[in-house]
């Protein structure tokens, strides 16, 4: 298998439970990735944006 052509991984946070992660692909796109227990959620970086911006502001709304 050829290692150039494979996504280098990055973690961003772990717990004991959940898992988010960052994939640098091959062809300069990255994606994100959220492991909750046994659900797996994708995302483009664009759309990870969005998701960091909902968090927020959900986190906002608590405080």
């Amino acid at each position: 298998m050829d290692n150039e052509k494979e996504p280098i991984t990055t973690t961003i946070a772990e717990t004991e439970n959940y898992l988010a992660w960052r994939a640098d692909e091959p062809d300069n796109e990255s994606t994100y990735h959220l492991e909750l227990n046994n659900v797996t959620l994708h995302f483009f970086k664009e759309e990870w944006q969005e998701f960091l911006d909902l968090i927020e502001t959900i986190v906002d709304e608590e405080l």
